[in-house]
């Protein structure tokens, strides 16, 4: 790939990260209602700040109060994803009209159609009023977005890696983990799109961790005329993050024994230095999760362990990828 393509995917990537961080403030804010409408706001495609705006946006949405601050904070991040949009569909165009033999057109063309259905996702979003399947869903899909760059950015400076008989073992192990890190991240997704942080104070358990029962995870939310703030009973919620801190536990016990199992199967260190990423952040994340619950829940350190699950999950696509590529013989 030419320069110019690689230093635009490069920048997609850092949109992307933006986007998702961006998404995860909006959602902490209790922004995520703070325009009603989509793609504008409040049938503007700014903030309407003027006095005839602000009555006409009265008029047309007279159940709404207009909060400038949380309208901002959504249409900062639209404008961010319909950026990100803009690319994307920029490099689908470039690599699919390209005529080198190994240009990743499967990907672009799966990254294109991501875009697509994160743009009804983040429709429905705010039509369906946060729905939490829907929140949800919109969560994962700039997590797929965001690792979809990662491996077109990998592919367009794919790193020197030799052959190693074991790969293909410690491929599917990572594959596994992925797997593993994936449904942490959507139990993480299924928590913030339920309000469920605050129900569960206390380490490393809840302090009222009696109220958690399995079948409570099975309930869903009842159809209402709003979802913000969360519709399930305490117990329910209380049970979805205490899951979470559970599945964290196996998540942790995973990537670290993953680092392990590479580090006795490859010897090059390009790829140990990928699993030691990965343990790492991991380590990390686990513990800014704790460092959470003992300061109650402050918005900045939240961010921040969102942006780490995006880090943390893009450094396992990385080592993955660097697997792959070892497994064969490349000539």
């Amino acid at each position: 790939m030419s320069t110019v393509l690689q230093r635009t995917i490069t920048f997609a990537c850092m949109l992307a990260i933006c986007v998702v961080v961006l998404g995860a403030y909006t959602r902490l804010s209790n922004a995520g209602l703070g325009c009603p409408d989509w793609p504008g706001c409040y049938g503007f495609l700014t903030v309407p700040n003027e006095v005839h705006e602000i009555t006409a946006a009265q008029l047309k949405f007279p159940s709404s109060q207009i909060e400038p601050r949380k309208a901002w904070i959504e249409m900062i991040h639209r404008y961010f994803a319909g950026s990100l949009a803009l690319v994307v569909v920029l490099l689908f165009a470039v690599i699919i009209r390209s005529k080198a033999q190994h240009a990743p057109k499967v990907l672009a063309s799966t990254l294109v159609l991501m875009i697509g259905v994160q743009a009804l996702l983040g429709m429905w979003t705010v039509t369906m009023n946060l729905q939490p399947f829907v929140v949800m869903g919109h969560l994962l899909g700039g997590f797929t977005v965001l690792s979809l760059l990662t491996l077109l950015y990998l592919r367009a400076a794919p790193p020197s890696v030799e052959y190693e008989a074991q790969a293909s073992t410690c491929l599917k192990v990572g594959v596994v983990c992925t797997g593993i890190l994936v449904l942490q991240i959507a139990l993480g997704g299924w928590l913030a799109a339920n309000y469920a942080a605050p129900h569960c104070t206390g380490l490393p358990l809840c302090s009222n961790s009696e109220l958690f029962s399995w079948s409570s995870l099975l309930e869903l939310p009842k159809p209402s005329s709003t979802y913000e703030y969360g519709v399930l009973p305490f117990e329910t919620r209380l049970s979805i993050h205490l899951m979470h801190r559970i599945w964290a536990s196996v998540t942790l016990l995973a990537l670290v024994a993953m680092a392990v199992f590479v580090h006795f199967k490859i010897s090059q260190p390009i790829i140990r230095k990928a699993v030691n990423q990965v343990a790492t952040l991991v380590l990390f994340q686990v513990a800014v999760g704790g460092i959470i619950v003992y300061f109650k829940f402050p918005i900045l350190l939240t961010l921040f362990h969102n942006l780490m699950a995006a880090l943390l999950l893009l450094a396992l696509v990385r080592a993955c990828f660097l697997l792959s590529r070892a497994r064969q013989i490349w000539v």
